[in-house]
């Protein structure tokens, strides 16, 4: 009975993720922990915070500064440039993933199935033309790496897949992309003392 429940909860948080519509990869900890880390410093100055940049990585900025700060800082880490005994950074890249179907395809399915007595409904052909297609992503990838060495300690990438290209709601961004680099960030130890 236990197995069975336990089974039961690992499937339903495989299956939140998996509706969560963003791919994240982490590196393993050990090299991070290994260092016994508890002071940090942003690698490179925020991006100028005017209206005349319209750019998505300027609206993102402050949205990921503000996230991974918060996350170190409930683990324990200090943000003190003096002190810091690694640095973070981030990179943010568009790119673009072949064939990949898009959340909202509610009438495309991967299992091929019959319907009898039903002719072809143009609509679903024309959505699956365009959904098998290639589709625009929005990466980001969030780099620690020791001061001394400047080596790699690790590392999280997140994917998703860009639904609407002219959306500017920040606020939508904000909420989530806070979430997921919670979600990212959630196997870093806490802080040494």
């Amino acid at each position: 009975m236990r197995n069975t429940a336990v089974l039961a909860c690992t499937l339903l948080s495989l299956a939140l993720v998996a509706c969560s519509g963003v791919h994240i990869r982490q590196s393993p900890v050990d090299q991070f922990s290994a260092g016994n880390y508890r002071y940090y410093k942003w690698r490179t100055e925020p991006l100028p915070q005017t209206t005349r940049y319209s750019a998505a990585l300027y609206a993102l900025d402050p949205v990921v500064r503000g996230g991974v700060d918060a996350q170190l800082q409930g683990k324990g880490y200090v943000l003190d440039q003096e002190r810091a005994q690694f640095t973070v950074d981030y990179q943010y890249v568009s790119g673009m993933l072949q064939g990949e179907r898009s959340e909202l395809a509610s009438n495309i399915y991967s299992i091929p199935r019959i319907t009898p007595n039903r002719q072809v409904n143009q609509a679903s052909v024309d959505n699956a033309i365009a959904l098998g297609g290639v589709k625009e992503t929005d990466n980001i990838v969030l780099q620690f790496n020791d001061r001394e060495s400047n080596r790699l300690v690790w590392e999280a990438s997140m994917t998703s897949i860009v639904e609407d290209t002219n959306s500017n709601d920040t606020s939508r961004l904000d909420a989530n992309l806070k979430r997921f680099l919670e979600r990212a960030m959630q196997q870093l130890p806490q802080a040494s003392l």
